[in-house]
């Protein structure tokens, strides 16, 4: 959402931090990232993967909507509220919908998100009014909120395969929509949304946590729980290196730039990019389950390694991408970014003849050692092509 109107702001804005209904709003992806986790347990198929993908972008879509929107528009009242925790009410339902959503549940997904249009109308509608210290133009919200709106409510009741291309192309006119947009109607809270994302990415690597500790419920024995702390290990060294180097990375380029370039910043590496970086991470949850319930098999099943190694080959590659958008030099990031992403490739390539742990074992090593290259880069030359 955004205007070709700009409001005044002052120099020094003061520094925001996630308020407490912020926090409470993220809980709900908790339950959501468990859902698709839980999705890709087992022996996913490439089919699975797309559904997983295609299921969560609509969801986090809306959380970088509302997250721009609450960083744009400080308020703390009643109405506030209660326009977040219905947001919070519609995620509920698209995440109860997630298992059977190419069944009776499909409309409930649908009518879910479209709820989250509505409410974000909701949100920004004040700003319409030439009273607002933060003005838009009416058409804005009325068309990337209220028929949005309710063309999802439409295409809950459209047949399928329909129902499916509709989806598509809704997401597709608002992600254009966004991509249009020159600008924001005001000045961006730099420091409140690096914060904001690294909490998303802290939301599935604790989602992933869980993960990993129920499913030694049903595979109790010293491997399994070898595995499971190997796979602990791996997420630890994850979350490591993302909030060591690649949130001092953001901090450092959202800071020296200019506020449209802050935005155009903000919506290619927050947007686009931390859905891939999240995504990942989900994708690496539900392996892990599945490397600990295989740890007692020769090796882990096709579907499983994909969503581990290959889980992790596209996080690194995503953060690779993220530091060259940050003009990150490029032989640097190169330099990082061939092993990280080369490893678990080739862990992919000859899984077949690795055992579960050994394969948990590879990655939390290359994970570690991204960790270490880090802290010595930091050393070196603070900033770097480092996420």
């Amino acid at each position: 959402m955004a205007t070709i109107s700009k409001a005044p702001h002052s120099a020094m804005p003061h520094q925001r931090h996630a308020d407490w209904l912020e926090l409470f709003f993220d809980l709900v992806f908790v339950a959501l990232a468990a859902q698709l986790a839980h999705s890709l347990h087992g022996d996913p198929s490439l089919r699975d993967f797309a559904i997983m993908l295609a299921l969560y972008f609509p969801p986090w879509w809306m959380w970088i909507n509302f997250t721009v929107s609450a960083n744009l528009f400080e308020d703390d009242g009643a109405r506030r509220r209660l326009v977040l925790l219905s947001a919070m009410a519609c995620l509920a339902v698209m995440a109860a919908a997630i298992p059977d959503v190419a069944g009776e549940r499909g409309p409930l997904y649908a009518l879910g998100y479209a709820g989250t249009r509505f409410v974000l109308l909701g949100l920004w509608w004040p700003a319409t009014r030439l009273s607002a210290p933060v003005r838009v133009p009416k058409w804005r919200p009325l068309s990337y909120c209220l028929v949005s709106g309710v063309l999802w409510v439409v295409s809950a009741f459209t047949p399928e395969p329909w129902r499916y291309g509709l989806w598509a192309l809704l997401i597709v006119a608002e992600v254009l929509l966004l991509i249009s947009v020159r600008g924001l109607p005001g000045q961006l809270h730099k420091k409140h949304l690096v914060e904001r994302v690294g909490l998303f990415v802290i939301i599935v690597l604790g989602e992933s946590v869980l993960t990993l500790i129920t499913s030694t419920d049903h595979a109790w024995s010293a491997r399994a729980g070898l595995t499971a702390l190997l796979g602990f290990v791996l997420l630890a060294a994850l979350w490591w290196s993302y909030f060591d180097a690649g949130v001092a990375l953001a901090e450092q380029t959202l800071d020296a730039a200019q506020e449209r370039q802050a935005f155009l910043l903000v919506r290619d590496t927050a947007g686009f990019l931390h859905f891939f970086v999240t995504a990942s991470v989900i994708c690496i949850a539900g392996g892990l389950a599945t490397t600990v319930h295989e740890a007692g098999h020769d090796h882990l099943p096709d579907g499983a390694i994909i969503a581990l190694a290959g889980g992790l080959a596209m996080y690194y590659c995503t953060l690779a991408c993220i530091a060259l958008r940050y003009r990150g030099p490029a032989r640097r990031v190169v330099m990082w970014a061939v092993p990280s992403v080369g490893i678990p490739v080739l862990v992919l390539l000859f899984a077949q003849y690795l055992s579960p742990w050994l394969v948990v074992l590879i990655l939390a090593a290359e994970a570690i050692v991204h960790v270490l290259y880090a802290k010595a880069r930091a050393r070196q030359r603070p900033a770097a092509g480092m996420p």
